[in-house]
């Protein structure tokens, strides 16, 4: 009888893996099926000192005659102020 019931308990730990296996090559060959993606993209702007990407909404601005330059950090918004004063 307990074994019976080990052997029950071993098939549904079997078969739960190959259920999430085989949902996972579903998903990943159609894609997600929840609605995460999402429903807009926000340019991102280049920091001119480090490189880093940045959201113009969250960053460090300086105007620069005619453009406007975007900043990850106070290091580097100062780092950019010497290297051109």
């Amino acid at each position: 009888m307990i074994r019976a019931l080990l052997l029950l308990i071993l098939l549904i730990f079997v078969l739960r893996a190959v259920w999430r296996l085989l949902d996972g090559l579903i998903e990943g060959i159609a894609g997600p099926r929840s609605a995460a993606r999402p429903k807009s993209a926000v340019k991102m702007e280049r920091d001119p000192v480090c490189g880093t990407f940045v959201v113009p909404g969250q960053a460090l601005t300086l105007s620069d005659g005619h453009e406007r330059l975007y900043f990850c950090s106070t290091s580097c918004r100062d780092a950019y102020r010497a290297k051109t004063a």
